[in-house]
């Protein structure tokens, strides 16, 4: 094992304390952030949203340069409004603000939304009614809106407000907005695309009767419970069938697009180019053909370009039109996500970025230094750096100086970056730096004062390395008690995710569950983590041997991880144990049913427990239909396999779970029940996928650290 260790040099020798579980999920050693912010046309200025202390919210304007306040566009004790979030027009003449918010699913709301006109201060409301996905036309006029699973906008000029769909009905058909699994799985709400030239509304349509329902109870605290019932497809199961259609505001009328296609399809994303093209990226159910459209003004379709692969095509939003109609765009085409520059036909002119690493996140593209900047993994898998190139693909230039996990956030006509940086021994320091060269102008903030803090506890190192499992290099942290002495024995307690393209095993900051780790260790436990095959950063065939068997490798990995770090002179091979949390929770159940002879314990929190109960889209990018791959589901699904339970099993849920529904752990229960093997288990009830609010986290966490040390 190649060995890499990180120390806190910080912290004291004699360090006083043990972490708590309270001490973590009450937020003792939260990190200072940076309020969101958003860059003005300008470059050189932002907004942020600030909570003052006398309650009222202003939109207050700063400097970058100095950090400086150089202005207040908005005060809510002005308006008579509190402010929750604002849109900007791209003029910056006008400002959407919205006041009131409801949360629907994971990224969805309905708002109360007024108009500012920052010129006049007039203030003007949306609608009487919370709307969805609210946004200015580029020429600031209009705001268009969705109401009711329809499309709606308002002159600002006139006043009138037009209906642009009429056949929206709620669990029916969906207009301009996304269903729940689009939602979730392709990480988009808003379904529409104003034009640039502001006069068409493209956007798409989901009919979903066919769909089937899924019910869930919630208590609450009346004297009857209510259901909740909403669409969601499962794998195998029918999909909203999607169209595209055109709206021309001149004329209201509304004209379907013929994409030609006799199967079935997802639109995954749709944009306007600068020449008013509509583009389309359209995949099979498959998803391993991605199809990408232009449409014409007139409705007509034809495709630019397709992306074959032989297990998936990601869907991303890494694209960029420049003047010319020409775009950039990022794929695994050679086995590593790179950056490619296509003409205005979808012909691929070059390809700009190369190497073995990933581009993990494209920031765009300035036009006037002709430079593209972008995330990569260049510093090794586990690190992530910030870099920039030419249009032609040379010049490469590193902006971030700091080995770990730098992130940047550019200003409208990048002159500047925040860049945010953290590893696995300094919190999050954030500095000013020129997107030039990189060079920093100024810090922004730090966390000295947690570094600080930390002195005063025992916080556990994490040592990176490599472990050779099944002839590939997977990366691994661990983290060893405080006082550890390689002539004892210490059980052996294992993290993962493992999910497909994930990576849990990163020199960033410390999250929460990271102290948790850290208090496990220093009460006595080897504490280990590994990224199987099927995880990212790897290169895409490394992330995509996956394939039609989601739970066969990885469990394999972390079997034989756990064996080979067992044998370990200071592990005690009869007391290694495994959790996770959703995948994770999958891959746990897995691991102490398939792995019996290795792992004596295992927990498991809002797991997935037979692939069938999952989503379409999720579940069949990596494993076709159930249908069509029976063998690859059932095989790898925990609810198979429970005649094999020997070690201690810990089974937990939320009942509002609407991701990953409590049917997997109740099937499961009646499973476990029905093969006499006892086990144990907890439900939250009301509580979603994060299981959190009030004192839940504390509880669970406590009571996963209690059947840890009772059980390991």
């Amino acid at each position: 094992m190649l060995l890499l260790a990180f120390i806190f040099v910080s912290q004291s020798i004699t360090a006083q304390k043990n972490i708590s579980v309270e001490d973590i999920y009450r937020g003792e050693f939260r990190t200072q952030g940076l309020q969101s912010l958003a860059s003005l046309n300008n470059g050189t200025e932002y907004l942020v949203l600030n909570y003052n202390r006398d309650r009222t919210q202003t939109i207050d304007k700063y400097s970058y340069t100095t950090g400086e306040k150089t202005g207040t566009l908005v005060s809510s004790s002005d308006i008579q409004l509190p402010i929750r979030d604002y849109i900007l027009s791209s003029d910056e003449k006008q400002m959407m603000i919205i006041s009131e918010s409801s949360q629907i699913f994971r990224r969805s709301s309905n708002d109360k939304v007024h108009i500012l006109n920052l010129e006049t201060k007039e203030l003007t409301s949306l609608s009487d009614d919370l709307v969805r996905s609210p946004s200015f036309s580029p020429d600031g006029k209009k705001v268009a809106y969705v109401f009711e699973n329809n499309i709606y906008y308002k002159n600002l000029e006139s006043g009138a407000v037009i209906q642009a769909t009429t056949d929206g009905v709620t669990n029916k058909l969906i207009n301009g907005v996304t269903d729940w699994v689009y939602e979730e799985e392709f990480a988009i709400v808003k379904a529409y695309e104003w034009s640039p030239n502001s006069e068409q509304i493209a956007f798409i349509s989901f009919d979903e009767s066919a769909v089937p329902e899924f019910s869930m109870d919630v208590y609450g605290n009346e004297l009857y419970q209510k259901p909740y019932v909403f669409k969601y497809p499962k794998a195998g199961e029918k999909n909203a069938v999607v169209a595209l259609h055109q709206f021309t505001l001149s004329t209201g009328a509304r004209k379907e697009v013929a994409l030609g296609r006799n199967e079935e399809f997802y639109i995954a994303r749709i944009n306007y180019s600068p020449n008013g093209k509509l583009a389309a990226q359209v995949l099979n159910r498959h998803q391993n053909v991605l199809d990408f459209y232009y449409v014409d003004a007139s409705g007509k379709a034809s495709i630019a370009f397709t992306e074959k692969d032989t297990a998936y095509v990601d869907v991303t939003d890494d694209l960029t039109f420049l003047k010319d109609g020409s775009f950039l765009w990022t794929s695994e085409k050679d086995n590593w996500r790179h950056i490619y520059l296509y003409d205005a036909n979808g012909t691929e002119k070059k390809q700009l970025t190369k190497g073995n690493w990933d581009v993990t996140s494209y920031y765009g593209y300035d036009a006037k230094s002709k430079r593209i900047y972008f995330q990569s993994t260049e510093d090794g898998s586990i690190n992530r750096g910030i870099y920039s190139i030419s249009l032609k693909g040379k010049k490469k230039k590193k902006l971030s100086a700091q080995i770990g996990t730098n992130s940047a956030s550019f200003s409208k006509n990048f002159t500047y970056f925040i860049n945010t940086f953290s590893s696995a021994t300094t919190p999050p320091v954030y500095t000013l730096n020129n997107a030039k060269d990189g060079k920093k102008v100024r810090e922004i903030k730090n966390n000295n004062d947690l570094t600080t803090k930390l002195s005063n506890y025992q916080v556990a190192q994490k040592e990176f390395s490599t472990i050779n499992i099944n002839g590939n290099d997977l990366n691994m942290w661990t983290m060893k008690p405080k006082d550890f002495d390689p002539n004892k024995t210490y059980p052996l307690f294992m993290t993962q995710y493992s999910g497909p393209g994930s990576q849990s095993v990163a020199n960033s900051w410390y999250g929460a569950n990271d102290f948790w780790y850290s208090m496990l260790a220093n009460e006595g436990y080897i504490v280990v983590c590994v990224d199987p095959r099927g995880t990212g950063f790897k290169g895409a065939d490394f992330k995509k041997v996956t394939q039609k068997e989601l739970g066969k490798y990885e469990v394999e990995d972390q079997i034989a991880a756990a064996k080979q770090l067992g044998s370990m002179d200071y592990v005690d091979a009869s007391r290694v144990g495994i959790w996770g949390w959703s995948y994770g929770g999958f891959m746990s159940s897995n691991c102490l049913l398939k792995g019996n002879d290795t792992f004596s314990m295992a927990i498991a929190v809002a797991p997935v427990t037979n692939w069938r109960f999952y989503d379409s889209i999720y579940t069949e990018r990596y494993m076709t239909t159930p249908q069509e791959n029976a063998s690859g589901y059932d095989d790898n699904s925990p609810i198979n396999h429970v005649d094999k339970l020997k070690g201690k099993y810990l089974l937990v849920h939320g009942t509002a779970d609407d991701n990953v529904h409590v049917q997997n752990t109740m099937r499961m229960v009646e499973a476990l029940v029905q093969a006499d093997k006892q086990f144990d288990w907890a439900i939250y009830p009301d509580k979603n996928h994060g299981i959190y609010g009030g004192n839940t986290r504390i509880h669970l966490y406590n009571k996963m650290t209690n059947f840890i040390k009772e059980n390991l």
